[in-house]
């Protein structure tokens, strides 16, 4: 299940900065490695933010996790694809999509697990620069 990557790159509710009870969760399994960024682009979901991925050299600004003990990484990566909406019932659309990307960790690039926004973002604003900021301005 896991394909041996135990990397996790986080951009929204994950965040450390962010202070969501989600990050308390997290942080007990996952040890953060510090800033990476990830080729895609965010949007503004209302909630939440989304990330796509793209072509082109935009990147979006996250946080690069390891799992702590690599025995619980199914365990908790199960409890991380219930919280961004992808266990659905038969026939729905899941909100988000787990997938390994290259993620830059200080210039060197790594593979990690992200959850990319599973549906159109048309009409939907997209955010850039940095997440927490905007947030704050949002509010």
């Amino acid at each position: 299940m896991t394909s041996g990557i135990y990397h996790l790159f986080v951009y929204g509710s994950l965040l450390s900065g962010f202070h969501h009870p989600a990050y308390t969760w997290i942080s007990r399994y996952f040890t953060l490695i510090g800033p990476a960024s990830v080729k895609g682009k965010l949007y503004d979901l209302g909630e939440y933010p989304g990330a796509v991925p793209c072509e082109e050299e935009v990147f979006i600004k996250g946080e690069l996790y390891r799992i702590n003990n690599d025995d619980e990484f199914s365990w908790a990566i199960k409890q991380l694809d219930d919280y961004e909406g992808m266990l659905v019932e038969k026939g729905e659309i899941p909100l988000f999509r787990r997938e390994p990307a290259s993620i830059l960790h200080q210039e060197i690039p790594n593979t990690a697990w992200i959850y990319w926004y599973n549906r159109d973002v048309k009409d939907k604003e997209q955010i850039t620069g940095d997440l927490l900021s905007y947030w704050q301005n949002k509010k």
